[in-house]
């Protein structure tokens, strides 16, 4: 099939005028009215092109059609979710939700490099809050594998964590595929410190027996990690997952790196202050991450690659390292919507990808 014209390469130097979070809204303003126009999402559908077949996979004891999905952070609030299948998505995970409403950081807060396709953000958790996003979740495409990303208020004290995830899991865990306990976003004061085994355990722990008490036994459970871990760090905190007996990893999340950012932008990146940053950058980084989780964890535990992933070769070498699927965001807001099509094509073309 030939692919759809990129109309998306044509509009973002229009769209890239605009402030990010002004573009985000009226992004997804355009969305929701795709989404209640009858025959639109199927017009999208066959632009962007369906899996083919061949992409999919067993993964955490469901049935991916895709191994790409749309990473946590873009579709905060369950909204889109017909859209993002539409597309071409494997499966998306939704949040990071919050047990109660929040509205993050002040603004402005998200900055675009479009010249080295990065995006630092310094949201904040901003969240609606569990339970408006489970009565959207009521009524999920139910033929889309959905994920929950879920995580703590920001004035929650550490030592009172457990008690968020649990308010957050409580309300959202029913309603989706799998649920990732976001302890690495760099935007909450505190947060990544809960990624220190002596903090985790119990954190782990606490939601296992949470998942027992309500009968959720056979859904999965993952952890997100942060890609600024030192090596050592990292291999405890991989370690303290793995004898929890969760189901899996996922890594990485933003970094508070600047070495990712050229010499040229790098002055203009520390002058916007605080934040983590995703995109084309964050690759050689992320993989680092990935191969050193990957050569710790056991066969069978699923992990999904994140972090500076924008093209189907991106994608493939993820899963040749072994990671069990893919997560994009940064890359769909410098390439567009076609991405995902393009991606799930060239996975599929390539004589050495393996199911």
């Amino acid at each position: 099939m030939k692919p759809a014209p990129d109309l998306y390469a044509l509009l973002r130097p229009l769209i890239f005028k605009l402030n990010p979070e002004t573009a985000h809204g009226l992004a997804f303003t355009a969305g929701a009215a795709a989404q209640r126009i009858p025959g639109v999402l199927g017009l999208l559908a066959s632009a962007c092109g369906r899996p083919d077949p061949g992409l999919a996979r067993e993964v955490l004891g469901l049935r991916f059609p895709s191994p790409v999905g749309l990473a946590a952070g873009l579709d905060k609030g369950a909204e889109l979710l017909p859209l993002w299948q539409a597309l071409g998505f494997g499966f998306v995970e939704v949040g990071t939700v919050t047990p109660r409403p929040q509205p993050g950081n002040p603004k402005p807060r998200v900055f675009r490099l479009p010249e080295e396709q990065l995006i630092l953000n310094r949201m904040g958790f901003n969240s609606e809050g569990a339970e408006v996003v489970a009565r959207r979740l009521r009524s999920r495409p139910r033929n889309l594998i959905v994920g929950g990303n879920i995580g703590k208020n920001k004035e929650t004290p550490e030592g009172q964590a457990l008690a968020d995830y649990a308010a957050a899991y409580r309300a959202v865990a029913p309603l989706v595929d799998y649920v990732a306990l976001n302890v690495s976003s760099p935007n909450t004061p505190g947060l990544r410190r809960l990624q220190a085994p002596e903090a985790l355990r119990p954190l782990l722990d606490g939601m296992l027996a949470l998942r027992k008490e309500m009968g959720l036994e056979a859904q999965p459970l993952l952890v997100k990690l942060a890609p600024d871990l030192a090596p050592e760090e990292l291999d405890a905190t991989v370690d303290a997952v793995v004898e929890s007996g969760v189901s899996g990893l996922i890594a990485t999340n933003t970094t508070l790196d600047r070495t990712i950012v050229s010499e040229t932008n790098r002055a203009r990146v520390e002058a916007l202050g605080m934040g983590g940053l995703s995109g084309r950058g964050l690759k050689i980084k992320a993989r680092e991450i990935h191969r050193r989780v990957l050569r710790r964890i056991p066969r069978g535990l699923a992990f999904m690659a994140c972090g500076g992933i924008g093209s189907g070769e991106d994608a493939a070498v993820a899963l040749q390292d072994g990671a069990s699927l893919v997560q994009i965001y940064s890359s769909l807001i410098f390439e567009g919507p076609l991405l995902v099509g393009r991606i799930n094509r060239e996975l599929a073309e390539r004589t050495y990808y393996t199911n």
